[in-house]
C-alpha cells in the first residue's frame, strides 16, 4: 500500500493539507519541465498515458482499500492531465516559461470549473477511470487554450 499511496499522492504531494491538486499539479509541472530537458515533447505525452493505464488500476485498488472515491490526496489524475496539456500545447525552448505558466493556469481552471465532457466524466464514470478521465480532457482543453492564447499573445506583440 505504501509504494501504491506514493505513486498516487505523486510522491506524497497529494497529502499537503490546502489545496493538495493544485500542488500535485505543480509538482507535475515542474517534473514535466524537467523531463522535457532530456526527452521529446511526443515522449512525455506516451508517458502520461502509460501513466494514466497503470493509474487506473492502481486507484481502483486503493478506492477498494479505503472505501472511497476520488480522494483528494490521488492527484496522479493531475500529473497525467498537466502532462498532457504540456505535451500539445508547443511547447520548446523558446517559449518554456510562458507556456508552463500558459498550461498550468489553464489545466487547473478547467480542471476546478470541469466545463461539458470534463464534468460529465467527473460526475457519470466511476473507479480509476472517472478519476483518470477528467484530468485527461482537462489536459487537452488546457494544452489548447494555451496554444491559442500564447498565438494571440505573439500575434498582438
Amino acid at each position: 500500500m505504501n509504494l501504491r499511496k506514493f505513486f498516487l499522492t505523486v510522491g506524497y504531494s497529494g497529502l499537503f493539507p490546502k489545496a493538495p491538486g493544485t500542488v500535485g499539479s505543480f509538482v507535475a509541472l515542474i517534473m514535466g519541465v524537467v523531463l522535457l530537458q532530456y526527452m521529446h515533447v511526443s515522449n512525455l505525452f506516451m508517458l502520461a498515458l502509460l501513466i494514466s493505464v497503470i493509474a487506473v488500476k492502481q486507484i481502483d485498488i486503493y478506492e477498494e482499500q479505503v472505501g472511497a472515491h476520488d480522494g483528494k490526496e490521488i492527484v496522479i489524475d493531475e500529473l497525467a492531465g498537466m502532462w498532457i496539456a504540456l505535451s500539445i500545447c508547443g511547447i520548446n525552448e523558446s517559449n518554456m516559461i510562458i507556456m508552463s505558466i500558459l498550461a498550468f493556469l489553464y489545466f487547473r481552471l478547467f480542471d476546478i470549473w470541469k466545463p461539458s465532457f470534463i464534468g460529465k466524466i467527473d460526475r457519470d464514470v466511476k473507479g480509476g477511470w472517472g478519476v483518470m478521465g477528467d484530468d485527461l480532457l482537462a489536459g487537452v482543453a488546457g494544452g489548447i487554450a494555451a496554444a491559442g492564447t500564447y498565438q494571440v499573445i505573439t500575434y498582438f506583440l
